[in-house]
């Protein structure tokens, strides 16, 4: 028997609770039948935020329930409430100031840090086919480790549409997205895009600005996004219009799509192009279509109705093995859909799915509740270490008949009114900080002012917050007996002091803790920047070949750009320097063991400048020369002669089919892929053809402007291949990138740190200012009777400091246990130090000093006179 889906519990009990009960049944039906049409439609996750937002907008006079007639007087007793919390604020500016400022600044890190999380649990969701779409992939095992790959081969494809259509609406290969050239008449522009099937735009439900998604049924026509359009033509309408790809495919525009958002896979795609018309065109591509040792595509699908992710993708997994030749890898097919693809992307060695982004989500997460706690700690330290000041307004109000539970309300109701305040100000905050915020963290985040569940989520937020930093002064203060209070006999004392001490501790660990982990963020990032890369990026520029236009004309591009007296030297290859783009496990060489699983080889084809353009270093043997014949040379990096195993590579013969290669050289690991990874075994090979080559590398001269020296080669290009535009990239900017990720991670958690360090530090001030508003009496008896001014500022301040070694004690354990994880993701990670974490305690330390001492001191230095005159 089918489970029945229930909507969210929580949100359908809190209707039944507010709804009128002659409108319950009715409206609760309607909502439980448009939530089942929902899940059908675009899926049980969509289905309950639509729900939610359903019961949310229900909310309101008509439909809630009315109030029972012995309490009409709330309102006015609420408004009374509110009226002396404003008055309380206005006559306490400096305690108000600080209140008010803390939360707020805790409220905008909270809701900035909540948007972003918002942001990239829902990336993705803008397509409509999102619960419902999957990305194929391919895992292989090797000594023993599972290799998971994006790529997979073409025949896969005809396979499970022959064997499993049934189990799929749609299935579409794609090629990789691409820079390519645009042109229409003179207007030339390089844009990214794919060459998809038919089926490819519906899947990803593209939003048409004009014509229709199944516009590529037709091989000569393209897809362009809505600004690709606007570049290319203007204002004049591209329907029909002609143009051009790459300077090979003539094509028309066959329709115009909405540009894709920021948080989606498929944000870089500017066109989309037909699949047939490129794998018709490309020799290889003919070939590939029965090849199942060329993973070079990838491959998407939408699930037909009622087919379970789980189910479909245990029938595909042996595909490739039962229909390919060569099974020493056990190839297993999976099933990747879209919710995970950006929050769940990576895998570990046992091919088991371990996370992603969504470490960084919860890390986030968390940093945000605990700013918010830290800001919520402020209020309450504040509040109650003014517990005496209100403590005869308490005893009054008892006297005369108030409840504990009246007094409860009413100092939630200034909780509330505070926190209104401090979120008023927060979105301010929020507001001005966002683009610097959108820049700091690579997001489009808007904020949608007319969205009801925005404010939904806001009146929620508020609320949460008011309860949680008003909930334990209300209790506090409504505690006080009004008998002591009144004959003045009531005091705090240590007991009562205890709990706020243990606040500021909570606040400072936090603090500390944050601290510690973005510097060992910081130094990891650094480690890994500074790891030898094994070639010179300085000075060196890519130009990617993305036309026929330069194919063949590198020796005379070559030749060309030297003569400028701008350029070194010039060297082309098959993948960029930052990258492999081709792999093979067909490598065999004498003395290899049979049962041994060949690593995957990066295959790199260059010409035979590529080591002097980028600057390798050669460890033994020699680089590539035209005064030799090596058109079956090789040239290994370390890692791939460690692999093979031996000791005399020079000479060595390795085979590939029926080709046979050797060995004239040994270069240094170069990192091309990760610089937190190992470098995997890689083989360059001339390409003398110059028909693979599609990246020209050129080394710059140091003792020449970059500027100009830009200027020579594009005119170079330009004169030789006069159709295409000129783009080029640094090669350490590239490389720059690879760091990108962590170094925004960790500029973020930095930010968080301070601000959190500052949130503690107001809450200092104000405590610290309140403690020696307490003992000003006892300072003036002890200045009349000798005590030095280091003396006082030593009693007022050393409980403080005495917190703060506490909280490090606490806070290095913590930070050194969840910062070891953090960096065993790493396999080459720094060791922590444990200089790092007593500078930090040093920092802390001096900041609590510095923070307290000012009120410490002002209070030592007044004059005993003043404050031991009558009140």
């Amino acid at each position: 028997m089918k489970k029945q889906v229930i909507p969210p519990r929580f949100f359908l009990r809190f209707f039944r609770w507010f709804c009128h009960p002659t409108l319950r049944d009715r409206i609760e039906g309607d909502l439980h039948e448009l939530y089942h049409e929902r899940i059908t439609a675009a899926g049980k996750r969509n289905a309950d935020l639509k729900f939610i937002r359903d019961v949310i907008l229900l909310f309101r006079p008509g439909i809630i329930k009315p109030s029972n007639p012995s309490s009409l007087n709330q309102y006015d007793m609420f408004k009374s409430y509110l009226t002396i919390g404003w008055r309380n604020l206005l006559k306490n500016q400096g305690y108000s100031f600080i209140n008010i400022g803390g939360l707020a600044f805790g409220m905008a890190i909270a809701i900035l840090i909540g948007l972003w999380i918002w942001d990239e649990i829902t990336f993705n969701s803008y397509h409509q086919n999102y619960d419902r779409l999957a990305m194929v992939l391919k895992q292989n095992t090797m000594d023993g480790n599972v290799k998971t790959s994006y790529a997979i081969p073409r025949p896969l494809e005809n396979v499970m549409r022959d064997t499993y259509g049934n189990s799929f609406t749609h299935l579409s290969m794609s090629t990789w997205s691409d820079e390519n050239i645009l042109s229409a008449g003179e207007q030339k522009i390089s844009r990214k895009g794919n060459y998809v099937q038919v089926d490819f735009p519906e899947m990803i439900s593209l939003k048409m600005i004009s014509g229709t998604r199944n516009a590529l049924a037709d091989h000569s026509s393209v897809l362009l996004s809505q600004s690709t359009a606007e570049a290319l033509f203007g204002t004049a309408d591209p329907i029909n219009q002609l143009m051009r790809i790459a300077n090979t495919y003539d094509v028309k525009v066959a329709g115009v799509f909405e540009n894709l958002p920021h948080n989606s896979h498929f944000r870089e795609i500017d066109f989309l192009a037909s699949w047939e018309m490129y794998a018709d065109s490309q020799e290889w591509m003919k070939r590939a279509a029965t090849r199942w040792d060329n993973n070079s595509f990838q491959l998407f699908v939408q699930l037909a109705p009622g087919e379970d992710i789980q189910h479909v993708a245990e029938k595909i997994k042996p595909l490739i093995a039962i229909h390919s030749k060569d099974n020493t890898f056990k190839p297993k097919v999976l099933l990747h859909p879209m919710h995970d693809w950006h929050l769940r992307s990576k895998w570990n060695t046992n091919g088991v799915q371990e996370g992603g982004r969504i470490g960084q989500v919860w890390i986030f997460g968390t940093i945000g509740a605990f700013v918010l706690l830290l800001a919520c700690i402020n209020f309450m330290n504040l509040s109650t270490a003014r517990s005496e000041k209100r403590a005869k307004e308490v005893g009054i109000r008892m006297t005369i008949g108030s409840v504990r539970s009246q007094l409860i309300h009413q100092f939630l109701s200034e909780s509330f009114l505070v926190v209104l305040l401090a979120f008023i100000v927060a979105m301010g905050i929020v507001s001005v900080t966002l683009p610097w915020f959108n820049g700091l963290s690579d997001k489009h985040i808007i904020i949608n002012w007319i969205n009801p569940f925005f404010w939904s989520i806001s009146a929620a937020f508020i609320l949460i917050t008011s309860l949680l930093a008003g909930s334990y002064p209300a209790f506090f203060l409504s505690s006080f007996r009004p008998v002591s209070v009144l004959k003045s006999t009531f005091r705090t004392g240590r007991i009562a002091s205890l709990p706020r001490k243990v606040l500021v501790v909570v606040q400072f660990t936090v603090s500390i803790a944050l601290v510690i982990g973005t510097v060992i963020i910081y130094q990891q990032i650094q480690f890994s920047k500074n790891r030898p890369i094994g070639y010179d990026r300085n000075g060196l520029i890519m130009i990617q070949v993305k036309s026929p236009d330069l194919m063949g004309k590198y020796d005379a591009l070559r030749t060309s750009l030297i003569n400028t007296g701008y350029v070194v030297d010039v060297g082309e290859s098959s993948s960029p320097l930052m990258q492999i783009w081709n792999n093979s496990s067909a490598f065999r060489w004498q003395g290899k063991d049979p049962d041994m699983q060949s690593s995957d080889f990066g295959i790199i084809s260059v010409t035979h400048e590529y080591g002097a353009a980028v600057g390798w270093k050669i460890k033994e043997g020699r680089d590539f020369s035209r005064d030799f014949p090596d058109s079956t040379a090789l040239i290994l990096n370390e890692a791939a002669v460690e692999f093979i195993g031996t000791e005399d590579p020079i000479g060595f013969e390795i085979m590939r089919g029926d080709n046979k290669f050797h060995v004239i050289g040994v270069v240094k690991d170069m990192i091309m892929e990760s610089p937190y990874k190992p470098v995997r075994p890689n083989i360059y090979a001339l390409d003398n053809a110059y028909e693979d080559v599609n990246w020209i590398n050129v080394k710059l001269r140091s003792d020449k402007s970059p500027h100009e020296a830009i200027a020579a080669i594009e005119g170079v290009v330009k004169k030789l291949a006069p159709a295409i535009p000129f783009d080029y990239t640094f090669a350490d900017e590239e490389y720059a990138l690879k760091f990108d990720g962590e170094e925004r991670f960790g500029k973020l958690a930095n930010t968080f740190a301070v601000l959190a360090t500052l949130i503690s530090c107001l809450g200092l001030i104000g405590l610290s200012s309140f403690v020696a508003e307490q003992h000003t009496k006892e300072i003036g008896i002890r200045k009349i009777l000798g005590a030095s001014i280091p003396q006082l500022w030593h009693m007022l301040s050393g409980n403080f400091i005495v917190l703060v070694m506490i909280s490090s004690a606490i806070a290095i354990p913590l930070a050194w246990y969840y910062m070891n994880g953090w960096l065993n993701h790493y396999q080459y990670h720094i060791e922590m130090s444990w200089v790092t974490f007593a500078l930090t305690i040093t920092g802390a330390l001096l900041i609590t000093i510095l923070t307290v001492s000012y009120q410490s001191v002002k209070a030592a230095m007044a004059n005993p006179v003043k404050s031991l005159k009558s009140e």
